[in-house]
């Protein structure tokens, strides 16, 4: 699996955030569609056909040089109190055609719960794509798979990656 953007990759469908275990909360896209996971919000799922939009809110968005600074902070933090935290919670908002917009949290996955501007705007724009088609989950899945596992892109691969999925779209 691989983190991009706001997207947990494996080579079977990607996660919006970090890839859920036990009853913690997720979303879930699939060649099938889109599904809510979690203890208190799961069991709802769509096929694509009944997806109207995907996009996003309360996403920690930092310059690098800030989202730096905030981790160094937040782990001088915990060394001196010993207290680390659970990943912050951002929402993924999916618009459907007989639901109207639910909401759903996700846990972040990226090292601090911070994303840079440019991850965050190119990963609203990827998920626009998936929700009218013009990008699949299967793009992504079949990138995962042709990367070695041991191997995590760097920060300019992510956004590279990004970019392509992007491309044609106005960021």
């Amino acid at each position: 699996m691989a983190m991009v953007g706001l997207f947990w990759i494996t080579e079977e469908c990607v996660y919006l955030g970090a890839e859920p275990t036990g009853t913690a909360p997720g979303v879930r896209l699939t060649e099938g569609g889109v599904e809510i996971l979690g203890h208190e919000q799961g069991g709802r799922s769509w096929g694509w056909e009944q997806v109207r939009g995907l996009d996003v809110r309360d996403v920690a968005v930092r310059s690098g040089r800030r989202r730096l600074a905030s981790m160094a902070f937040d782990s001088v933090l915990v060394l001196i109190t010993g207290d680390g935290e659970q990943p912050p919670l951002f929402t993924v908002c999916v618009e459907t055609e007989d639901d109207g917009t639910v909401e759903a949290s996700v846990l972040a996955a990226v090292t601090g719960g911070i994303h840079t501007p440019d991850e965050y705007e190119l990963s609203r724009t990827l998920l626009a794509r998936l929700a009218d088609g013009t990008t699949t989950v299967g793009e992504l899945v079949g990138w995962r798979r042709e990367e070695p596992e041991d191997v995590a892109p760097t920060r300019d691969q992510r956004l590279a990656l990004l970019r392509e999925w992007t491309a044609g779209a106005s960021v």
